[in-house]
């Protein structure tokens, strides 16, 4: 669930990771320490290869680091086992993918409601929840449309509200706007920054895409797996 403002929600001790391609080593994450805090609205930058969407999978336990510590809401990732980092993950972290990822048999409602469903959160409670973060969205009407019958914005729509219904302590977002128009990109990111700034909700996305970076309250450069910067804009909480 959301935390107060200000605490910490990730933190990463000289994080690495390391694959083997055809026998070498390739280091694509290098001694990264970086502390994100309740509330900001956060890019992760830098060309193809530098690292950035290992990084997130690593911060979201998608992925085992090589080296190094993670701590999600003050747990140390590396202590849980499988199934309680699994536990943990659904419970504290909203994913927004750059294909969307929903359910296409599954109408709008019930891809929103999944992962309250197998959190175990009352039926009442799921719809109730559900209506209300599809109006705030604009999708008032579509509850009962299924993905395919969808624009690609409208998909990613649905992506953003089953991230945040279960109000997670952290939204990941990998290229969510790679696959959109520069209109309704824009719409997006400023909906997302909205949800920032009145929710509390804090977002961290691995981006290339320069409309997202522009709206960035802090701007983090990764390249050849380390951070080159980290930056706040003026207008940073």
């Amino acid at each position: 669930m959301i935390e107060a403002a200000g605490r910490r929600v990730i933190v990463t001790e000289k994080v690495s990771k390391e694959y083997s391609d055809h026998g070498l080593s390739v280091r694509a994450v290098r001694e990264v320490d970086m502390t994100i805090v309740r509330g900001e609205f956060t890019a992760i930058v830098g060309p193809s290869g530098s690292g950035k969407t290992t990084f997130l999978n690593l911060i979201s336990g998608l992925d085992v680091v090589t080296a190094g510590k993670i701590w999600l809401n003050e747990r140390l990732m590396s202590e849980m086992s499988g199934g309680e980092l699994s536990d943990f993950r659904r419970d504290n972290i909203g994913f927004i993918f750059q294909a969307y990822n929903l359910i296409p048999v599954l109408t709008v409602e019930e891809n929103v409601e999944y992962i309250m469903l197998i959190q175990g959160v009352p039926g009442a409670d799921r719809h109730r929840r559900v209506r209300a973060i599809l109006s705030e969205l604009g999708l008032d009407g579509y509850e009962h449309r299924r993905p395919p019958q969808l624009s690609g914005g409208q998909q990613q729509r649905v992506a953003v509200a089953r991230a945040i219904v279960s109000e997670p302590a952290l939204v990941l977002a990998d290229e969510p706007t790679a696959n959109l128009d520069s209109k309704t990109a824009i719409e997006l990111v400023d909906m997302m920054r909205r949800l920032n700034e009145q929710r509390g909700i804090t977002f961290v996305f691995s981006t290339h895409d320069t409309r997202v970076m522009e709206r960035a309250r802090r701007t983090i450069v990764l390249r050849d797996g380390h951070i080159e910067s980290d930056t706040q804009s003026g207008d940073s909480q």
